[in-house]
């Protein structure tokens, strides 16, 4: 009797995106968007991925307390109910905008992923909790999730022993992490709030800190909070996307009645389509997205097209000081 060969282990198909701001029209929480969020064509590219992950930017009203700064994202009920209609499966709260109504608002919203099935990581009532992994088993491939969340993004506050907060971007603290989790997962996937917002290409610190993460193990850095798109580079085979740029991005008022608005560049992001195998992350794509104000759809304009080459092509020339004055 002749065995039969071992078939290769499938590919994990996962799609990543960038921010997803989604800010209530008025007060009486009424969502600016219908219940599709994407166009036709781009939910059935995401639909034939295995996991879909996003920054999730955005949080709900609590109790009626909010930070005194602005611009505040605040997202309604509905709006949840939307992401999870679209299929995203893992979201990262480590961002600026988690606790804008602070912890009753952060508890909302985490209760309502939790509802939805939909796994969140990076934010916490503890540090313990904002630096927890999110676990996902896809077709006996284990993948852990870590987020993190720079200094200069702007947080209300890092989570700390017995203080809420989001997950610092502790760099030697994600080295160990990583190592430890390596050991136990077969992919350990990054994602990171860090960068200049509208700054179309990343510091010499970010590049520094994404290949020392992709040194300790990491299969991918996916970065976010710019707006924009800050370019991909491979280093030791493996991708670091520096930002994702807007995917998703609502105007969002201020209090006296001004209105944040986002152009045409800072509405162009990207999917980026990975496949990932046990021995690593075999193939990358990044398919140009534009956010029309009703719902983000597949940008065949070759506007996105030119940002992503371009951004690319900076990152291959290499960013120096002088070119990037951090």
């Amino acid at each position: 009797m002749h065995n039969k060969p071992e078939e290769p282990p499938k590919a994990i198909r996962l799609a990543a995106v960038g921010d997803i701001l989604l800010s209530r029209s008025s007060q009486d929480e009424s969502p600016r968007r219908g219940p599709a969020l994407m166009s036709a064509d781009l939910q059935a590219l995401v639909a034939e991925c295995d996991l879909v992950v996003g920054n999730l930017e955005c949080t709900l009203p609590g109790d009626g307390r909010h930070v005194p700064t602005e611009p505040r994202v605040v997202a309604t009920p509905g709006d949840l109910d939307a992401v999870a209609a679209a299929g995203l499966h893992v979201v990262t709260l480590a961002n600026n905008h988690m606790f804008d109504c602070l912890e009753p608002g952060f508890l909302r919203l985490r209760r309502q992923l939790d509802e939805a099935g939909i796994r969140s990581f990076g934010a916490g009532m503890n540090l313990a909790e904002a630096e927890a992994p999110a676990l996902v088993l896809v077709g006996g491939t284990k993948i852990a999730f870590l987020g993190a969340a720079d200094r200069r993004s702007g947080p209300y506050q890092f989570a700390a022993a017995g203080q809420f907060g989001v997950a610092p971007l502790d760099l030697p603290r994600l080295v160990e992490r990583i190592g430890v989790l390596r050991s136990e997962v077969d992919h350990v996937i990054v994602s990171l709030h860090w960068g200049e917002e509208r700054l179309a290409i990343p510091s010499p610190v970010q590049i520094e800190q994404g290949r020392a993460l992709i040194d300790a193990g990491a299969s991918m850095v996916l970065g976010h909070h710019p707006h924009v798109l800050q370019g991909l580079e491979w280093w030791r085979e493996r991708p670091v996307i520096y930002s994702l740029g807007n995917f998703l991005a609502d105007d969002v008022r201020f209090s006296d009645g001004d209105l944040l608005k986002w152009n045409r560049t800072e509405r162009t992001g990207c999917v980026l389509l990975a496949e990932l195998r046990a021995d690593g992350v075999t193939a990358v794509r990044q398919v140009p997205t534009y956010d029309n104000g009703r719902v983000v759809e597949v940008d065949r304009s070759g506007f996105g097209q030119k940002r992503i080459g371009r951004t690319s092509r900076a990152l291959a020339r290499g960013v120096t000081l002088r070119a990037y004055r951090w």
